[in-house]
């Protein structure tokens, strides 16, 4: 029997089976997907999109990732901290982005707190690192771990929100404190060499 967790991609290897064939999603798991990075704004950016997410496929948030960023000042969140009533009302009649109001707010008041967070820890890398498992049992379908449910109850002390620990799992997985690329994925080797390499902040 194939395995079903794990599908070829364009040029044949072997990848997860999540990216579907498709080339975007292709592109996001081949060159995104578990990279480990200690690039605040990235992180910031990937924080809001995974709240977006909330209720919708990951490949809607990516096919209008381009429109989020330039909506939301490339994720800067000095900037998006500083929006304002206007901006809202101006975000919600941007058909580029999910004009959700409540998702919209929220992503301008966890630019305050992330603001907030960085005066108080030296950077958002620094504080999200500082959640990366000792180890890591990777098991299909899992949607949650400690580490996520640590991460989302310190995060919501702090006053963030839109940050449940499903979505931060999806975190985790996509910004690299986890290799949840499938064994036999052709990408599962590359993302333990790039974990070893990586300079933890």
């Amino acid at each position: 029997m194939p395995d079903s967790t794990l599908l070829a991609g364009h040029e044949g290897e072997l990848r997860c089976s999540w990216f579907g064939g498709l080339d975007d999603y292709q592109a996001y798991h081949d060159d995104e997907w578990g990279h480990p990075t200690a690039d605040d704004k990235v992180l910031f950016q990937k924080i809001c999109l995974e709240g977006f997410q909330s209720g919708l496929s990951w490949l809607t948030i990516l096919r209008k990732r381009e429109n989020f960023r330039i909506a939301f000042a490339g994720f800067d969140f000095e900037k998006v901290a500083r929006f304002t009533d206007a901006d809202v009302e101006r975000l919600v009649q941007d058909k580029g982005i999910i004009r959700h109001r409540g998702k919209i707010r929220s992503t301008i008041n966890n630019a305050q707190r992330a603001c907030d967070l960085v005066d108080k820890e030296g950077s958002l890398a620094r504080f999200v690192w500082g959640f990366e498992p000792d180890t890591h049992d990777h098991r299909l379908m899992q949607t949650t771990s400690p580490e996520s449910i640590a991460l989302s109850k310190e995060l919501k002390k702090r006053g963030w929100s839109f940050v449940g620990p499903t979505t931060m799992y999806a975190f985790i997985q996509s910004m690299g404190l986890v290799n949840d690329h499938m064994e036999g994925c052709c990408y599962h080797a590359v993302i333990e060499e790039k974990r070893a390499a990586f300079k933890r902040p």
